[in-house]
């Protein structure tokens, strides 16, 4: 298995929310416009849909965490000026992930020149294809799965599945052998199995 496969976990559809889900967060966005102190709830709401649509295009959990919090620094700053349009909040948010990763790659390849600042963070949400959006729900679902396990089993699960190393890369990077690194891998996948069987049974 290549990377984690958030689709076999029955993802839910970002597009399609329950009405009042999406008045309650219409509601979180203008207290944000309002009171900045007040984007920390679209920030816990968001975070690991974002993170998780970060992670599978920059495979490198640091550069994913700097990437996501620069994401969340660039919509915090431009909240005031974001326009409702009964789209989830989320898929702004993604669009701007969009330009940051660019900007990222930009900056690593550039020959001497400064990259260019994008000056279109705020184009409409609807520019981030829907399957991205239940992409990101899903893999954020799947993230809080395996974040639930032990730790050892959580860490090698996002090493070899999210960051697609092997099983020798995991087990210098943990500093254990590669036969408890397949042990862990085995008990994390079996665990992981049982709980989004429950959760798809609910």
């Amino acid at each position: 298995m290549a990377a984690l496969e958030p689709t076999k976990t029955g993802p839910v559809d970002a597009a399609a929310d329950d009405p009042t889900d999406r008045e309650a967060e219409r509601l979180a966005v203008v207290a944000a416009q309002r009171d900045p102190r007040c984007f920390d709830e679209l920030y816990e709401a968001n975070f690991e849909r974002v993170y998780a649509y970060v992670l599978r295009r920059v495979r490198d959990r640091d550069a994913a965490c700097d990437v996501t919090a620069e994401v969340f620094h660039r919509a915090l700053e431009n909240v005031a000026r974001f326009e409702w349009r009964g789209v989830p909040f989320v898929a702004w948010l993604l669009r701007i992930a969009a330009h940051a990763i660019a900007d990222r790659a930009a900056r690593a390849s550039r020959d001497g020149r400064v990259a260019r600042e994008h000056s279109h963070e705020l184009a409409p949400p609807e520019a981030v294809p829907a399957v991205d959006l239940a992409d990101a729900e899903a893999r954020a679902q799947l993230f809080r799965c395996v974040a639930a396990l032990p730790p050892e089993q959580c860490r090698v699960i996002m090493l070899r599945f999210a960051e697609e190393r092997s099983i020798r890369e995991v087990a210098e990077a943990l500093g254990r052998s590669e036969g408890a690194v397949k042990q862990l891998q085995f008990r994390g996948l079996a665990t992981l199995r049982r709980h989004l069987e429950r959760t798809r049974h609910a």
